[in-house]
């Protein structure tokens, strides 16, 4: 696949994933139709070599894998479909001062200053009892811009471009209608009903978040850069959900997309649980064949890397600063907030030489703190090698990120390069 329409795609699944749900209904999308085959968790699995196969857990993690004849040594990816947000608290709406705003609660690491001004939309899942008695799930994406966070005006607050902080709880509630009638379960009722679901009896819970809704964008004069919320991690998401598509049957690999590692992957669904230990030994039931796969496979941790912001040069150690459009990014962490060694670096160095790509290293500066990934929690769970890998980015958990419009294209050409 050339990079124009590799990006193309791209900036398609961004805008068309605001929520993990999201992301995975379209994932599964694209792999029904690349010919992989659902499984279900609660029914007995009866595998057939030379196929392709994929699971979901909570609607909001994902595992594809092919199940190719033979050898089985597994080039495994790992990404995940979260990134931190405004989520709606399960009693959101607040009656005040003549408007109708919501109750959110901050998910994630999110830098909130950038959510001000900002034209923002809902989507999620709500759970609800049906016609029929029946508890189900729907997902909903209302898309139109149906509230803002506005910014306390300068003159009201004359230290604003000094010292400003934010407050969860007060500053950042948005703003929805000035209509006072307004009921929530009518609104969410209304949403239900524009996607087909009618006569819902009750609404039970639901799992909502606010989005940016300005669109995936190029932006540059080249267009050097691709705009977008949710960069972090669903690039990673895409690249590796193309690379196995890419590969046929005959090949062993897996792609895995998990939910909650913006607030430490410990959930059912998260990096942390037990998806893809359970997903492993249900394809390899002899244990001995089990630990013969784990100890000769591979497994790339993809997640977003810190470019070197050029306002900001000193963030970062000057020997280990990757530039957006450089190549892709090796992290490395001494004490092991990422996975990565000298044996999964030359791994992974010796594909992308060949198939012509430059990789650049990252080291955090020595006085600073370190972030972390699914990479070093998947390691410790299952025992296997693993190197955590990234694509450079600028304003990493802001509404809206940037990175480079070579660089994921240029992992997706050494993802596909091991199975060659």
């Amino acid at each position: 696949m050339n990079k124009q329409d590799f990006n193309e795609g791209l900036l398609g699944f961004l805008d068309a994933s605001p929520t993990p749900f999201h992301a995975t209904h379209n994932m599964v999308m694209m792999f029904e139709n690349a010919g992989f085959i659902k499984l279900d968790e609660v029914k007995e699995w009866e595998l057939r070599e030379g196929q392709k196969y994929y699971v979901t857990r909570n609607d909001s993690s994902i595992i594809a894998f092919t199940y190719p004849k033979g050898e089985k040594r597994y080039l495994m990816v790992g990404a995940h479909t979260d990134s931190p947000n405004l989520k709606l608290k399960p009693n959101p709406v607040i009656k005040e001062h003549g408007v109708v705003k919501f109750g959110v609660e901050s998910y994630g690491g999110l830098l909130l200053n950038p959510w001000f001004d900002r034209d923002l939309s809902l989507a999620g899942r709500v759970s609800y009892l049906n016609s029929d008695g029946v508890v189900a799930s729907s997902l909903i994406n209302v898309e139109k811009k149906i509230a803002l966070i506005p910014s306390l005006a300068i003159h009201l607050d004359d230290k604003a471009n000094k010292e400003r902080t934010v407050n969860k709880q007060t500053d950042v509630c948005p703003v929805l209608t000035t209509n006072e009638d307004f009921d929530f379960n009518d609104f969410i009722m209304w949403q239900l009903d524009k996607i087909g679901v009618k006569n819902v009896k009750e609404i039970y819970a639901h799992e909502l978040s606010f989005y940016d809704a300005q669109k995936a964008s190029y932006v540059g004069l080249r267009d050097d850069f691709i705009a977008s919320a949710r960069l972090d991690n669903l690039l990673s998401c895409y690249v590796g959900m193309l690379s196995i598509c890419s590969i046929d049957a005959s090949k062993p690999m897996l792609f895995i997309a998990s939910d909650h590692e913006e607030v430490g992957s410990e959930s059912v669904s998260g990096a942390g649980g037990s998806f893809l230990e359970n997903t492993l030994r249900r394809i390899f039931c002899d244990y001995e064949a089990y630990m013969q796969m784990i100890r000769t496979s591979l497994m790339i941790s993809a997640d977003n890397a810190h470019a070197i912001h050029p306002n900001y040069p000193n963030k970062h150690d000057k020997e280990h600063a990757p530039h957006i459009n450089k190549g892709i990014v090796v992290k490395i962490n001494a004490n092991q907030r990422y996975a990565t060694n000298s044996e999964t670096t030359a791994k992974f160095l010796q594909v992308a030489g060949s198939v012509g790509e430059h990789v650049q290293k990252f080291v955090t500066r020595s006085d600073m703190g370190c972030g972390s990934t699914i990479g070093p929690i998947t390691a410790t769970r299952l025992g296997i090698d693993t190197i955590d890998v990234g694509l450079p980015t600028l304003a990493m958990h802001s509404i809206r990120e940037l990175a480079g419009s070579d660089d994921a294209h240029g992992l997706y050409k050494i993802l596909v390069g091991f199975s060659l």
